[in-house]
């Protein structure tokens, strides 16, 4: 069964979409390993800050399958799909690696996957795991790119709820 690793955003009531989001995967996969949560500067556009973190799973879907249910989710939390592609959303879901076999794919390019709201928290519950672009693990990728990257705070609340994120 293949292990997802999502990256998730938010910068619009960012506490309460992220803390659904959460709930919604938990319901439909089971168990969720959550990383702490961060808050960075929206990327690309002037906007609210966003508060991102990663979550991982083991998944019975096929990755298109996968990608269509995350998307009904974005919707359902109110996603505006009309606003340019760097705009303040409700939801951003993103399947950061898909590990399966030994090996991890992701959905997003190596720029994106290389910013510090994505990586940072990617190396909380995955250090050991290879990412793709470089074929470094995680936390030794997050820790030679942080210093070049912008900086990120380390959220006090956790979305998901008590118990539910990871704490190192």
């Amino acid at each position: 069964m293949p292990r997802v690793y999502l990256s998730l955003g938010s910068n619009l009531e960012p506490e309460r979409h992220l803390r659904d989001a959460l709930a919604a995967l938990r319901a439909r996969f089971g168990k969720l390993l959550v990383s702490p949560v961060y808050r960075s500067d929206a990327v690309g556009f002037a906007g609210a800050p966003f508060l991102n973190c990663a979550a991982a799973f083991d998944v019975d879907l096929a990755h298109v399958a996968l990608r269509r249910w995350l998307r009904e989710l974005e919707d359902a939390s109110g996603r505006d799909r009309s606003l340019p592609r760097y705009a303040d959303r409700t939801l951003d879901l993103d399947i950061a690696l898909w590990c399966e076999g030994g090996n991890c794919r992701s959905d997003l390019s190596r720029e994106e996957f290389e910013r510090a709201h994505v990586l940072a928290p990617l190396a909380d519950i995955a250090p050991e795991v290879r990412e793709p672009f470089a074929g470094e693990a995680l936390l030794a990728r997050w820790q030679r790119l942080a210093s070049g990257l912008p900086s990120l705070e380390r959220a006090t609340t956790c979305p998901g709820g008590s118990g539910s994120c990871y704490r190192p």
